[in-house]
């Protein structure tokens, strides 16, 4: 299962504050759930960016966002982010 994240941080925050706060999500909670396979963060042209996950099942991304909101990792990650921006979409792999 590929799930997609599209944002943009909120006004006046430091891209490499941002960076930082990726990396630190990405090490201490991201790949400490079951089930996650890859993630990958970029960054487009107009300041939107996109956070890539591939899941096992989409089980284990609804176990995942259970313990996201109680995370003192995510909910830092959380405070760079716009909320109003944010969409979660989710595909099921083809192949």
């Amino acid at each position: 299962m590929i799930e997609i994240l599209r944002f943009k941080l909120v006004p006046g925050v430091d891209e490499a504050d941002f960076l930082a706060a990726d990396k630190r999500l990405q090490a201490e909670f991201a790949y400490q759930q079951p089930g996650l396979l890859r993630r990958t963060t970029a960054r487009g042209a107009e300041g939107e960016w996109v956070v890539i996950d591939l899941w096992r099942t989409w089980a284990d991304a609804d176990r995942c966002d259970e313990r996201w909101g109680g995370d003192e990792v995510s909910a830092h990650f959380q405070t760079l982010v716009d909320r109003s921006t944010m969409q979660v979409h989710r595909y099921n792999e083809l192949d």
